[in-house]
């Protein structure tokens, strides 16, 4: 029963933390609505994937530097803000990619860039670091011993029911959107959504503090 009432509050913990709106699932929603449902998926993996890398860290006990060090929480934020600032600049700048023309395909965003992307962005977020050293921790149980492959398991857990919950909301838009993407004019709009959404979240992150 109690392992029962373990389980039942880390699964429930895990997915009010994954449905709950956040900077990973807008970058994921906004790409979705810009790429559609290919690169919907692949921007989710990438950020998960990114993820996976924190859960590690976290483990081995590396984010406490990136938490407990205003100079490599400040770098990896100020990294992390530039390349998303630049993302929206580039979104910006390619007009229409998510119209169907041979010009718009060339530049059109891939599944594979979108997952480097989607991992760049998530693991030059160093509050995701502080998340999980955070999160992970209070489910540790010190009677099984072995704490870093306890911490890892249970960091993939939470990455799985990221992968759920996201596949999931990238369905949802990238269907709910699919006419925009095959009109031209809508199509610029979209770009320039993505763009805004991703110098948001650029200035968001680059504004936050490591006590916030």
């Amino acid at each position: 029963m109690e392992s029962f009432s373990y389980w039942t509050f880390f699964f429930t913990a895990a997915l009010m933390i994954n449905i709950s709106p956040g900077p990973d699932l807008l970058y994921i929603l906004s790409k979705t609505i810009a790429g559609g449902r290919k690169v919907g998926v692949a921007s989710s993996l990438g950020v998960c994937t990114g993820a996976l890398v924190h859960v590690c860290a976290a483990a081995l006990g590396l984010s406490a530097i990136v938490a407990t060090s205003a100079i490599a929480f400040s770098v990896v934020k100020y990294i992390g803000a530039a390349y998303l600032i630049y993302l929206g600049i580039r979104a910006f700048m390619t007009q229409g990619t998510t119209f169907d023309t041979v010009e718009a395909t060339k530049q059109k965003t891939t599944p594979w860039q979108a997952f480097k992307q989607g991992t760049l962005v998530d693991i030059l977020n160093p509050k995701v670091a502080v998340f999980f050293m955070a999160f992970l921790p209070q489910f540790v149980r010190p009677e099984l011993g072995h704490t870093t492959t306890q911490i890892i398991f249970l960091g993939g857990l939470v990455i799985a029911v990221a992968v759920v919950v996201e596949f999931v909301f990238v369905m949802a838009a990238a269907r709910t959107t699919r006419f925009f993407r095959k009109n031209r004019r809508a199509s610029i709009w979209l770009d320039r959504l993505l763009g805004s959404v991703l110098i948001g979240l650029g200035l968001r992150l680059a504004l936050l503090d490591n006590h916030g």
